[in-house]
């Protein structure tokens, strides 16, 4: 991997430090030449906006009977050991352990009803729209990001337009910061959380890491200020490339990366000490390992996110805690709730308060919801029938609830809205069409999605 190092040495979440955290296995750089950028706009119809996406992806399933469907009427072996607040909205109560999102839930849409989700553990669905097993078979559907890449490039020459958060996990699958599939590398995500020691992650087409596996090569501040040791650093990186893509466009894969290299702008949105002490303390520092084979609860994220659109990124994705609770349901949620609360509704508040509400879109799921019977472990286990999303910003009419489930919480009672509702409507917030296609690697045209509307309550 390539490496970039810092002036200071910052610890960040997964225990890697400033000096050594920029990796550009993953950079991918968002396009492969700026021809073929704006021959995308221009056959997508859509131009270099600053509108963009923040997906907050609760790794292993998250309650949602004991988060934002809570049901405190029914038997206790399915009703749990949380009470309900009220919020800001009437009739719309949440977990008691959300007293910060209960303040500012107008500024929320939660959907009640998400259906649709395959049983398996992946952040695939919530990336792509796609369960797993569809997206092998069309020879791997690529994340949102990849998609905006491809259609929309970058908003800056040294600005990659997607950028992945989430650092490996053992769980490989809930370390996906988003695959690009059948759309190429050009358009994997930025990862700068990134090790080889956190081990290797598979595609969902079974193929090595998404990023590009790069020399082990320490560039130092000075070393990036000398444009022709840069240059010849990139000549022996196309030397490695080309094993592992296809030759054409490399003079744009070239240029980028020396874009990004050569700017502080990335470097300084993923400095959250640049902040005032004060907003960081309001999302909280979360400065901790990965819990188990998970990602960790780490809110400093959610900073790096609100810094990252700001400088121009149009998709950044973060994965947050380990939500998959067979066992000690309660405990293990008494902690990881509290943070997300912190976290989130620090970010969705400083969206606003910097006019950027309408302008960057928040998603925040997992991959299906928990049963509603807790077993004999006080846990709760795999349900794909039911889940919760919860949406913010992007324009979106908010301070309502979409959907309902039954008095157990265990299926959709009304309004049943699916994964790529949810992404049609994330994709007309970013002004692309949800009925548009892109060209697999054959040249075939693949519709974006298959279900193309956007969820009509809240565009």
């Amino acid at each position: 991997m390539l490496t970039i190092a810092g002036q200071k040495d910052l610890g960040y979440c997964d225990g890697i430090s400033r000096r050594d955290f920029l990796k550009v296995g993953g950079l991918a750089l968002g396009g492969l030449s700026f021809p073929e950028l704006l021959r995308a706009e221009a056959q997508s119809g859509v131009t270099r906006s600053t509108k963009s996406v923040i997906m907050i992806f609760l790794a292993g399933g998250p309650p949602h009977l004991d988060m934002f469907d809570m049901k405190p009427d029914a038997p206790s072996g399915i009703r749990g050991e949380y009470k309900p607040i009220p919020t800001n909205v009437p009739g719309l109560d949440i977990c008691e352990h959300m007293p910060r999102l209960a303040q500012m839930m107008d500024k929320f849409t939660v959907i009640r009803s998400l259906v649709g989700a395959h049983g398996d553990h992946s952040a695939g669905q919530c990336l792509t729209g796609y369960k797993d097993q569809v997206s092998k078979v069309q020879g791997g559907r690529p994340a949102l990001g990849s998609v905006v890449s491809r259609l929309q490039g970058a908003s800056r020459p040294d600005i990659p337009p997607f950028v992945g958060l989430s650092p490996r996990t053992g769980e490989v699958r809930w370390g996906n910061p988003g695959d690009p599939g059948y759309l190429g590398l050009a358009h994997a995500p930025f990862t700068p959380f990134r090790s080889e020691s956190q081990g290797k992650r598979f595609n969902n087409q079974g193929i090595g890491d998404a990023g590009l596996n790069l020399d082990n090569t320490v560039l130092t501040p000075s070393r990036l200020a000398g444009r022709r040791s840069l240059l010849a650093r990139f000549d022996a990186l196309r030397r490695d490339i080309d094993r592992e893509l296809p030759s054409t466009g490399m003079d744009g894969f070239t240029q980028r990366a020396f874009d990004v290299l050569s700017s502080r702008r990335v470097f300084d949105a993923l400095d959250v000490e640049k902040e005032d002490p004060r907003l960081r303390a309001r999302y909280g520092i979360g400065d901790m390992k990965n819990e188990a084979d998970g990602p960790p609860c780490c809110m400093d994220h959610f900073l790096m996110a609100r810094r990252l659109v700001e400088a121009g990124v149009r998709v950044v994705t973060i994965s947050f805690g380990r939500w998959d609770t067979h066992g000690q349901n309660f405990k293990s949620c008494r902690e990881r709730i509290p943070k997300l609360d912190m976290a989130l509704s620090s970010l969705v508040q400083d969206l606003h308060q910097r006019g950027l509400a309408n302008d960057v879109s928040v998603v925040v799921w997992g991959e299906f919801g928990r049963t509603p019977k807790i077993n004999a472990q006080a846990g709760r286990d795999h349900w794909p029938p039911v889940n919760f999303a919860l949406l913010a910003g992007g324009g979106m009419r908010t301070g309502q609830v979409i959907g309902s489930t039954d008095k157990q919480a265990g299926y959709a009672k009304d309004r049943p809205v699916t994964f790529q509702n949810v992404f049609a409507t994330l994709y007309q917030n970013l002004g692309i069409d949800p009925a548009a296609a892109v060209a697999d690697k054959s040249g075939r045209p693949m519709y974006l999605l298959e279900d193309q509307q956007p969820i009509r309550e809240v565009v």
